[in-house]
């Protein structure tokens, strides 16, 4: 696959729905990571990022607005020991408790699947990433619907090491707008990353469409001291 500019990769699309990026920034140094949502309904719309410790979650910008809270309110970043999570769903929380007992990823994230909202069945999308000896990898998935009718499972998995510097992958819950909306294929985008992270934030948050994006975290983290430096933009603010 080729390399893809980031503000092309999020830009393809007016609905991706949600997405996660991670990759290495162009000097080598910082590993980078993103997570947006964008939403069409009052429910999905009515939401900002929050910091909760060193991850993230959502919360209701109106609570009077907040109808149904099970696939909307969430922790999409926790961190624990070496690794950070980031999920588009409460899969964050069972890979927080896998990790915890000494299992991986994978593990758990076989015990889960797409999300109960047909006929879309959105994809569960994750991430976690692991860093040792001055540098990181991480994993991806993909659990989405096998089927229409939403009755088998199809898990997909990516393994990166040594991921080259200005490289990283992108992940995303549908592949374009519609109705049902259709979910991504094929394995994660690879997109360009640049050194700056208010300059990613802007490129994101400014590519993704205006009347459907509503929050975006961006965090790099240095390889070699493990510092971190973050950003939250919100739409409703």
């Amino acid at each position: 696959m080729n390399k893809a500019l980031l503000k092309d990769a999020v830009s393809a699309t007016t609905y991706p729905g949600r997405g996660i990026i991670a990759g290495r920034t162009a000097d080598g140094e910082k590993a980078f990571f993103a997570y947006f949502i964008m939403g069409r309904s009052v429910n999905s719309r009515n939401r900002v990022f929050v910091r909760d410790g060193e991850g993230i979650r959502t919360r209701a910008y109106d609570p009077a607005k907040l109808k149904d809270p099970s696939l909307v309110i969430y922790a999409p970043v926790r961190k624990i020991g070496n690794h950070t999570i980031v999920t588009n769903g409460d899969q964050t929380d069972t890979i927080y408790d896998f990790v915890a007992e000494g299992k991986s990823f994978a593990d758990a994230c076989r015990t889960r699947c797409f999300e109960p909202d047909a006929p879309n069945f959105t994809p569960r999308i994750s991430m976690m990433a692991t860093f040792a000896d001055g540098g990181f990898s991480f994993d991806m998935s993909v659990l989405k619907a096998a089927d229409a009718a939403g009755e088998r499972s199809l898990r997909c998995f990516y393994e990166y090491e040594g991921m080259p510097a200005g490289e990283g992958r992108f992940i995303h819950t549908y592949a374009c707008d519609g109705d049902p909306i259709p979910s991504f294929t094929g394995e994660p985008e690879i997109v360009a990353i640049e050194n700056d992270l208010d300059a990613m934030t802007g490129i994101i948050w400014n590519n993704l469409n205006r009347d459907n994006r509503v929050s975006l975290w961006t965090e790099i983290v240095d390889l070699r001291t493990g510092a971190c430096d973050s950003r939250i933009v919100n739409c409703n603010e």
